[in-house]
């Protein structure tokens, strides 16, 4: 297997080769969530770029709970503005014949400050991260839980409705979904919380109305975490047993992450405590591509097609996921914010793609000792995702990345574009 060989997916729906855009925030929307003509000349960007299929970033069911300013937001049916920019956003993700899939998102606790300092969530447990950026969360009722989940469904009917070809639930990451799996997060004693099917009964309510909504035959994806990598969380067990709940529910694809913003290793593996990772193998640490590993262990459970983003540069380690039965589908994030036609390129024969990450550390040589210190290794971490997120800015408003721009540059943007955008809201 290779590739650019085809998969025919569950529900009958065909990817016409094994390259995915992994979901990455594009913060190009307006103040009020509306997608912007800059959202979609990115995303016909990366339509012509090669992909089989593209994923969008965090589309918010709730307004006040943002995963950052600039998400497109859809708390309720969508009026005649937003049915026609998701239209035309749809279109040109499309343009080229590749499937684009929406991610259906809600941060909970992971919301910022400056958009909600009191967010709902699981249980009222604050994140334990320094520096005050995000509020206190409070407990979800079982009413607003219940509204929560006609939500997902409302936003993935809208989704079919204005032409996009898929959609994904997201369930990692530390935001809403993942906040509930999570027995660190999700202290709850009712119906809710406690066991692990009460943990994930968001999750499969969810999964069940959206499928109920969109019908048999339109894709429906679900992004899980391998595991959370912190003591007491949701562990690789847990997950390979909400997997196999998933496949029984009809999902289509199920993408492999992991972490959240209190272990970021969706961000970079660097940095977990041994004791905190799973007994799967310690080369996934090492490795390449990071959540490959898990997935293997998983795959060996399941029959449904596992999609595997994090870390991939070279068309070997692709091809080698691909081949021993590890992934069905290869996640391209980072690369493609920088080089939109990273998938073509691969599919072309190139061997590899820019490491951009690698020439960003805010703190460079010194990171070998200050990763040490949480904080600092925080900070690089979200240092690096700002670049991207600049770069994704000047794709949007120029049709150009800009590479060249410095990481201090880049935060000094997206803070800039954060606050103004949170002010008008």
């Amino acid at each position: 297997m290779a590739i650019e060989s085809p998969l025919t997916l569950p529900c009958g729906a065909r990817l016409s080769n094994r390259l995915a855009k992994g979901a990455m925030t594009e913060g190009l929307a307006t103040a009020q969530g509306l997608p912007t003509p800059e959202l979609e000349r990115l995303y016909g960007l990366w339509s012509n770029g090669g992909a089989g299929m593209l994923l969008t970033g965090n589309v918010q069911i709730d307004r006040d709970h943002l995963e950052r300013p600039g998400n497109v937001i859809m708390d309720k049916a969508p009026d005649a503005a937003m049915r026609a920019a998701l239209t035309r956003w749809a279109k040109a993700g499309t343009q080229a014949g590749n499937h684009l899939w929406m991610q259906i998102s809600h941060a909970g606790r992971q919301t910022q400050a400056l958009i909600n300092p009191r967010p709902k969530a699981p249980s009222a447990v604050k994140l334990g991260l320094p520096g005050g950026q995000f509020g206190e969360p409070v407990a979800l009722t079982e009413t607003e839980i219940e509204d929560l989940i006609g939500r997902f469904a409302v936003v993935a009917t809208a989704a079919r409705e204005t032409c996009f070809t898929g959609v994904q639930v997201h369930g990692a990451h530390g935001y809403l979904i993942s906040q509930f799996l999570s027995p660190r997060s999700n202290v709850r004693t009712d119906a809710w919380g406690g066991s692990l099917e009460n943990r994930a009964r968001f999750l499969m309510e969810t999964v069940k109305r959206v499928r109920a909504a969109v019908g048999a035959d339109f894709p429906v994806s679900v992004k899980l975490n391998s595991a959370d990598f912190q003591r007491g969380g949701f562990a690789f067990e847990d997950s390979l047993v909400v997997a196999q709940w998933l496949q029984e529910a009809g999902v289509d694809l199920l993408e492999i992450s992991g972490g959240s913003y209190e272990q970021p290793a969706m961000m970079d593996m660097e940095g977990l405590e041994p004791a905190a990772r799973p007994e799967v193998a310690a080369s996934t640490v090492q490795r390449e591509a990071y959540f490959v590993d898990f997935a293997k262990a998983m795959k060996a459970k399941l029959s449904m097609p596992l999609m595997v983003t994090g870390g991939f540069r070279s068309l070997r380690a692709m091809n080698h996921a691909l081949d021993n039965g590890a992934a069905d589908v290869i996640g391209i994030g980072r690369p493609m914010c920088a080089d939109v036609d990273a998938p073509k390129k691969l599919l072309a024969g190139a061997t590899s793609i820019d490491r951009w990450e690698d020439k960003l550390r805010l703190f460079g040589p010194m990171l070998g000792w200050l990763k040490s210190f949480k904080t600092f290794r925080a900070l690089d971490g979200f240092a690096v995702q700002y670049w991207y997120y600049a770069q994704l800015y000047a794709l949007g408003r120029t049709g150009k990345a800009d590479p060249a721009m410095k990481v201090g540059a880049a935060m000094r943007e997206v803070e800039r574009t954060h606050k103004a955008l949170a002010a008008g809201r």
